[in-house]
């Protein structure tokens, strides 16, 4: 089992919260030793199959083939002020007239987690999950939610970084941020697939809204994300009044950077998503 660093402190950094923790992993591990699941049917792994190559060229389609989609990366996500913080074992730092291929996996899913667009993980599964249902699947889909823990995990987790995202959050960085109507264009498009993601496992669940089944973190997140959206409206100021600074000084630092990191710093804690 290995731990993102920066959740060691979250997980055990006081003896009680350490002591839950170690609790849980404990409870789990013998759940799965002694009470293994059954083993997935062949029809399982098939659709799955089949849904995964589907959610590949969708997502393949965005990334690889948008002509605009590095440059709104760049522009309306953090993704290049990341290099002020120290993140892994490499510099987060690369060119920016890189392609995709340019782009390390950390900063990739921080700068959307930043943002709130939460994009690589729904971009295609989404899609997926809806062309499946229109096929006329939804009974495999629904033996496959209450017998097969590794696909309700899955759908579990879709649904909590769903219940994190926030449209209205991505088009106000946007707006700050660029006025390039091709870029726009972009964003409409992302945004309007993160509603039809949300949409698609509200529909396989059979549920109104996200977390109705999971009240503790759909509590939490109400509590938090007031603390939240300050730091968005301020996070984008920064890089706004950054990027005009380094464009009209020439400079390598700027007297805004420190606030920068702080927002970033304090947007990853509060969605306990980083990358």
């Amino acid at each position: 089992m290995t731990e993102q660093g920066e959740m060691i402190r979250f997980k055990f950094g006081l003896e009680e919260i350490a002591l839950q923790n170690l609790e849980i992993y404990t409870a789990a591990t013998l759940e799965a030793t002694l009470l293994p699941p059954p083993e997935p049917k062949q029809e399982w792994r098939d659709l799955m199959h089949q849904m995964t190559e589907l959610s590949v060229q969708v997502y393949r389609q965005t990334v690889r083939e948008n002509p605009y989609f590095v440059k709104y990366l760049r522009t309306v996500t953090p993704e290049l002020e990341l290099q002020m913080l120290p993140l892994g074992s490499r510099p987060a730092k690369r060119k920016v007239s890189g392609g995709i291929e340019s782009l390390r996996a950390i900063p990739w899913v921080f700068a959307w987690t930043q943002i709130r667009l939460m994009l690589p993980a729904w971009l295609g599964t989404g899609a997926a999950l809806n062309e499946v249902l229109d096929q006329g699947q939804r009974n495999v889909l629904d033996e496959m939610l209450a017998e097969w823990p590794y696909f309700q995990t899955l759908i579990d987790m879709l649904e909590m970084v769903l219940s994190k995202a926030d449209a209205h959050v991505a088009l106000y960085y946007e707006s700050h941020l660029t006025q390039d109507e091709d870029l726009k264009v972009l964003g409409t498009e992302l945004r309007q697939r993160l509603q039809d993601a949300v949409q698609t496992l509200l529909s396989l669940k059979g549920e109104s809204k996200l977390l109705s089944s999971n009240g503790v973190l759909d509590q939490s997140m109400k509590v938090r994300k007031p603390y939240l959206l300050p730091l968005h409206l301020l996070q984008a100021e920064l890089m706004k009044r950054r990027r005009l600074y380094l464009e009209q000084q020439q400079a390598e630092n700027t007297p805004v950077d420190h606030a920068l990191m702080v927002s970033i710093a304090g947007i990853a804690a509060g969605l306990r998503n980083t990358g």
